[in-house]
């Protein structure tokens, strides 16, 4: 038997962050993200997309308009308007078709007309500098590898008017919690069973423990948005299992 070579096994596996792959993903789970991602985190999606509300500045604009950034099922509108309601209008960004979807059928039926949503990567999305009061995103960080972080830094610090906030979340890697081992073996036994054996065997939401594990936390976003002159302020919640930036652009920039 010969062995198959490296370079195979390298071309074989994909590439979880190229943007087809990371739709694909999404598309699949899309009917069931709800449900599934707030039962197996046990209702903290829901807690911390409020405290990532609680975290942003308030916008200084009068009727401010701003992005949800990899927006998927849009679970984080009700807290921004119900802080905020003097928001004029959000834009949602998502890849994803049938998170798109999703986020009509529930969350938009209400909010028509303060609500838009464009179906595109948001690193390729052109989207206009200085055109928004403020930019949020909830659990969307962790399907960017590091060079798209920098690409989403450089983005948010575009778009962002000056004085613009932002606050950003992202389930995380707690490490040096010592139930760390227990947290991980949830997330990466725990889930996995529970979706091969009530859906039927797929792998879609095994992806999500992948993407948390491999982001590790938002220290590093940090740091690249602090590097393009932007005020940042790093949080952890419950003890590292997720971690926030938040923070104003200037307004001298």
């Amino acid at each position: 038997m010969h062995p198959i070579p490296h370079a195979f096994v390298l071309a074989a596996m994909p590439d979880i962050y190229d943007p087809a792959f990371v739709k694909s993903v999404f598309d699949r789970c899309s009917s069931r993200y709800i449900t599934f991602s707030l039962i197996c985190s046990f209702g903290f999606t829901e807690r911390w997309r409020r405290q990532c509300v609680e975290a942003m500045p308030a916008p200084s604009a009068a009727g401010a308009q701003g992005y949800d950034l990899m927006a998927g099922t849009g679970e984080v509108w009700p807290h921004l308007l119900r802080r905020f309601d003097g928001i004029k209008s959000i834009t949602a960004v998502d890849i994803s078709s049938g998170m798109h979807r999703l986020a009509m059928q529930r969350l938009h039926a209400h909010r028509a007309h303060r609500i838009e949503f464009i179906e595109d990567d948001v690193l390729a999305s052109d989207l206009p500098a200085d055109s928004a009061d403020f930019v949020i995103s909830t659990f969307g960080l962790k399907t960017f590898n590091p060079e798209q972080h920098a690409r989403l830094a450089a983005l948010v610090v575009r778009v962002l008017k000056p004085g613009g906030v932002f606050s950003m979340i992202e389930a995380s890697d707690p490490r040096g919690w010592w139930l760390r081992p227990l947290y991980l073996f949830h997330l990466k036994v725990v889930l996995p069973l529970i979706e091969r054996v009530y859906l039927r065997g797929a792998q879609d939401f095994a992806m999500i423990g992948t993407y948390s594990t491999n982001f590790g936390d938002a220290t590093a976003l940090a740091a690249m948005l602090r590097g393009h002159g932007l005020e940042v302020e790093f949080s952890k919640y419950f003890f590292g299992c997720a971690t926030g930036v938040a923070g104003r652009k200037p307004t001298g920039r």
